[in-house]
This record gives C-alpha cells, sequence and structure tokens, in this order.
C-alpha cells in the first residue's frame, strides 16, 4: 500500500466504514481524481484474498468506476521482450486473452495433460484508452518516472534507498536449468557465468512492457516451468492476485518486476518494483478526463445491470467519491511502512 501512498498529489482523512468491512484504507487524489487505496492483509495471498478484498471495497465505496492493481510480479524475459528488474508490466488484451491468463486453472484430460479453460475479463474501455494515449505520449517523450520516484524521495527521505534503482551489478537472469543455491539469500555463491549477458541500457529508467499476465495461486520459482509456460502462453510476468478480480471488478493490473520468477528470488528489488508500478499508475491516471470518469458508470450500477452477483450492503452513501482503487499485497511493499508511519501519514 505504501508505494501508491507515495505517489498520492493529497490525502484526504479517514472516513467511518461499515463494521463487516475490514479494510483499512487510505483516501487521497491523483491529480484531478479521488483515490481509495487497500491492499492485502499481511501473510495473505492468492486470488480467493484478493476478491475479498475488492468485494468489501465495493461494498463500501459504492460509487467507484474502476481499479488499478497495483504491486509486484515476477518477469519473464525473452529474446521478443528485454524484460528486467524494475521495468513495468501492464496487463492488455492480446488475440483471445483479455489481459489476465489464469494459468492454474483447468482440467486434466487424457495422459495426464493439463489444459486451461475459460478467459477472464478485459479491462474497461476508458482504461484500454489511457493506456493507448500514454503509449503514443511516450513515443515523443520519456515517462515521469524519475520526477514520481523523485517526489516519493522528496516526501519520505527515508525512502531513499529503496525507491532508487538497484544497480545493473544486482541485476542477474540465471539460466532457467540452474537453480538457486541453498542457504544463500543474495546469490552471493551463485555462479555469475550461468547469467545471461545482456547489454547495458541507455539509462537506468524501467521499461514498460505491455501484454499478457499469467495469475494463479502458487508462486512461481521455477525458470524451466516459467520459459515452458511463456513459450505456451505468451505472458510477460507472473503474479497471484489479478485473476481473483478481473471477471468480476474492471481493472487494469500493473506491476514492477522484482525477480524473474525463479529460484533465485529475493527482496532486495521489491520496494523498488512496487514503486515504480505506482509511478506508472500515477501517469496513468493523469491522462484520464476527469468528465471520462464521471461518464463511466460505477462497478455496482455494472454489476447490476449484468446481474453479477454483489454484496447485499450497498454502503452508507458517502460523499466521497472513490473514482479509482489502487492496492497491492502489503508483503510487496514492506520496507516502505516503517518510515511513513514514523512519519505520521
Amino acid at each position: 500500500m505504501a508505494a501508491a501512498v507515495g505517489v498520492l498529489d493529497s490525502r484526504h482523512d479517514p472516513l467511518p466504514q461499515p463494521s463487516h468491512d475490514t479494510n483499512i484504507y487510505t483516501l487521497g487524489r491523483i491529480g484531478a481524481h479521488n483515490v481509495a487505496i487497500a491492499c492485502l492483509p499481511a501473510g495473505v495471498i492468492g486470488t480467493n484474498s484478493a476478491a475479498i478484498v475488492a468485494t468489501r471495497m465495493l461494498s463500501t465505496f459504492t460509487s467507484i468506476r474502476f481499479g488499478l492493481m497495483v504491486g509486484i510480479g515476477g518477469g519473464v524475459p525473452s529474446q521478443e521482450n528485454d524484460i528486467r528488474l524494475g521495468d513495468v508490466v501492464v496487463s492488455k488484451p492480446v488475440g483471445t486473452s483479455g489481459g489476465v491468463i489464469q494459468y492454474d486453472f483447468g482440467k486434466t484430460v487424457q495422459a495426464g495433460r493439463f489444459v486451461r479453460t475459460g478467459s477472464l475479463n478485459r479491462p474497461p474501455d476508458v482504461l484500454l484508452s489511457a493506456v493507448a494515449s500514454l503509449q503514443a505520449k511516450h513515443m515523443m517523450e520519456d515517462p515521469g518516472f524519475s520526477k514520481h520516484l523523485s517526489e516519493i524521495i522528496s516526501k519520505y527521505p527515508k525512502l531513499r534507498d529503496t525507491v532508487t534503482y538497484q544497480g545493473l551489478e544486482h541485476d542477474y537472469l540465471f539460466a532457467a536449468d540452474y537453480d538457486h543455491r541453498e542457504g544463500d539469500v543474495a546469490c552471493t555463491h551463485c555462479d555469475i557465468n550461468r547469467s545471461t549477458s545482456r547489454g547495458p541500457r541507455k539509462g537506468t529508467d524501467p521499461a514498460i512492457h505491455y501484454g499478457l499476465i499469467a495469475s494463479g495461486n502458487q508462486v512461481m520459482r521455477d525458470g524451466s516451468c516459467r520459459d515452458r509456460l511463456r513459450k505456451e502462453l505468451n505472458v510477460l510476468c507472473f503474479e497471484m492476485e489479478a485473476a481473483g478480480l478481473v471477471d468480476n471488478f474492471p481493472c487494469l493490473v500493473i506491476r514492477g518486476i522484482c525477480d524473474y520468477a525463479d529460484s533465485h528470488k529475493n527482496k532486495r528489488w521489491q520496494a523498488y518494483a512496487a514503486a515504480t508500478a505506482a509511478a506508472y499508475a500515477k501517469e496513468l491516471l493523469y491522462v484520464i478526463p476527469q468528465s471520462r470518469v464521471i461518464e463511466t458508470p460505477s462497478v455496482v450500477e455494472e454489476i447490476k445491470q449484468t446481474g453479477g452477483r454483489q454484496n447485499n450492503n450497498t454502503g452508507n452513501g458517502k460523499q466521497f467519491i472513490a473514482e479509482k482503487m489502487i492496492f497491492g499485497h502489503s508483503s510487496d511493499v514492506r520496507p516502505f511502512e516503517s518510515p511513513l508511519e514514523e512519519k505520521g501519514g
């Protein structure tokens, strides 16, 4: 949550909420838009948990139009997609897929073959239009990552070490079949000769990648399995919450890459990756006109129109309009929490 809080332009006072809603919210503003931020409880992961948080949020803030699911993920580099630590992956429809694929949902058929079934909804038009607008803008000028990350440091100076680029010397992509050495926390004893040689970029700003995101209830930490699913599904990253949301909560998934979904995972890049994802979310909201949001039906209205199920408690009629929702897994941004609490913010 703290990465999203760090990019707010201003904070709003908290509001009373129903007793059945145990989420903890931070309310604020980004550009012209009001934002309600929530996260999964510490230590809780998975698609079902994400769905519960979103359902509670909709029962309290009935005017929410759409969501941005912001957090970290495991990158899936390839010759076609030079994904590196700190980069940002944004869900975008490709072919018949809406942007998120639940890779562990399906059935086992003859010869033990696993077949994925069903499909997940694509992001709403208001978000896809904003993505297209931002892509066009970035063809002409650099993204605003440096500006937004500098603003976080200015507000919370103790975050300087964690929201700063962690260095090419700490970004190793090891061969898919080379496993991490047991007991080695930060790959200090891993053989760098088994890593892939990649040339330096022009600068340290993250690259933005658009495409399919794999979501499931299991942590992906095997390079060979990662590469096999990349070839099957053409995905750019793995994460663990989005599949629980996108069918019933119109949203865009934004993930900062903190590892390569292999056994060499460590936490060094997590805070920086969470911050780059939040910075992209902020820039995206800046290109959405307030009038376009006002014209967009609320999620609760859309659920009623489509006959979807919604919590019977439809909120308490608060005047605060939570136009967007940003949230991520609490462990994604744990390095941020202490400095924010010390500042009283």
